[in-house]
This record gives C-alpha cells, sequence and structure tokens, in this order.
C-alpha cells in the first residue's frame, strides 16, 4: 500500500456537478438579494449612488451571513466518507 503525503491532491476523485456549482449559487443568491435592495432604494429615493451603496453593503453581509450558515452545518454521511477520501483515511 502507498502511504499518501499530506497536501497531494487525490487523482481518482472528482467532484459533482453539484459540488462544482456550490460557490456560484451561493454568490447568485447574494446576488439576488443586493440587486432586490438596491432597486428598491432606487426606485424610493432615485439616487444612484445611494442605491450602489446599498447594492454592495447588502451583497457583502449575505455573502458572509450565507458563508457563516453554510460553515455551521454538519456534513452527512456521504460527505463525512468524501471528507474522509480526500484527507487519505
Amino acid at each position: 500500500m502507498t502511504k499518501k503525503t499530506p497536501g497531494t491532491p487525490n487523482p481518482a476523485h472528482q467532484p459533482s456537478r453539484s459540488d462544482r456549482l456550490k460557490p456560484a449559487e451561493l454568490l447568485g443568491i447574494s446576488g439576488a438579494m443586493s440587486l432586490f435592495v438596491g432597486v428598491t432604494i432606487l426606485l424610493t429615493t432615485r439616487e444612484l449612488m445611494l442605491s450602489v451603496i446599498g447594492l454592495g453593503v447588502t451583497f457583502i453581509v449575505a455573502l458572509v451571513v450565507i458563508a457563516m450558515l453554510v460553515l455551521g452545518m454538519k456534513p452527512n454521511a456521504s460527505e463525512q466518507t468524501d471528507l474522509d477520501e480526500q484527507n487519505g483515511h
């Protein structure tokens, strides 16, 4: 049995399509939230700069909150076996 050195990728592991698109989904959700807030501010105040500031702040806050929620989730059995496979256990 060959010993796997830490830090080298496992050539047999290929992430699924949903695993690869997960970051894009999180960015899309954050972008949709910020777009809603930006358009709402623009329609109520008619000030473009205030709308852009609200859009940017909402995007960053939503992205951080979603990331913290994802980090807090416990992996299920299939994710745990995948993590163990990647770590060489």
